[in-house]
């Protein structure tokens, strides 16, 4: 019998593999990306990291058991701690300013994500906070493992690739899906369907942000201005 992940997995299959023929994630793959594009993604994915982590964080006060709070916050610090001074450490060698990070602004599809997942925190359930994350856990992991073989001249696309296919990150995929896996046997028939509907949508905007950062996707008018960070 297929567990809950397994299920909603297979309902999202059509947009999952969207994203590993992506023309970005491609790109990475074989080396051509523009560092300009690169650049893009992880000021976006910076932004959108820093939201993750208080996200994750909401999700540890909403566990009744200790011991998942204790999981959640700890998804929390490891976010902050490990994907976001790996952030970092690209923001150098792409050359990335203080005046860049003064005047960044989060484009359409990252404010949209990030809101998303926010509307999510608001007024569900753990395992509905869960459902809205594990897509950005999961599809990040399989793309490490299917690019774990390439091999891009570009450095920084290589400490990318070997970041997502670790053993480090593979637990902590393998700890949320189990960890939803569990919380769905409990959860109502209501609950589940909710759970599958921002799971669906969260994947929906993982594949949004590749096309986003391909595209150095802007507001469409200049006066969207100062949106909130």
């Amino acid at each position: 019998m297929s567990t809950f992940t397994q299920l909603i997995r297979q309902e999202a299959n059509e947009i999952w593999e969207a994203n590993f023929n992506h023309p970005f994630v491609q790109g990475i793959a074989k080396g051509t990306l523009s560092l300009e594009s690169f650049k893009y993604y992880i000021l976006q994915d910076s932004y959108y990291l820093s939201h993750f982590a208080r996200i994750q964080a909401i999700g540890a006060s909403r566990a009744e058991d200790l011991s998942i709070t204790a999981k959640m916050a700890a998804h929390a610090q490891g976010t902050y701690q490990a994907e976001l001074s790996l952030h970092e450490s690209f923001m150098g060698q792409l050359g990335v300013t203080k005046e860049d990070l003064k005047s960044f602004e989060p484009a359409p599809t990252a404010y949209a994500y990030t809101s998303h997942l926010y509307r999510v925190a608001a007024s569900g359930s753990l395992g509905e906070i869960i459902a809205a994350i594990l897509p950005c856990y999961w599809i990040y992991h399989e793309i490490g493992e299917l690019l774990k073989n390439a091999a891009p001249e570009t450095p920084v696309y290589q400490e990318w690739i070997a970041a997502y296919g670790s053993d480090w990150f593979t637990e902590l995929v393998n700890e949320q899906i189990n960890l939803l896996d569990a919380l769905a046997e409990k959860a109502s028939d209501y609950e589940k369907e909710k759970m599958k509907q921002h799971f669906l949508i969260s994947c929906h905007y993982e594949l949004q942000f590749w096309e986003m950062a391909f595209t150095l996707e802007g507001w469409s008018t200049n006066q969207l201005k100062s949106i909130a960070k």
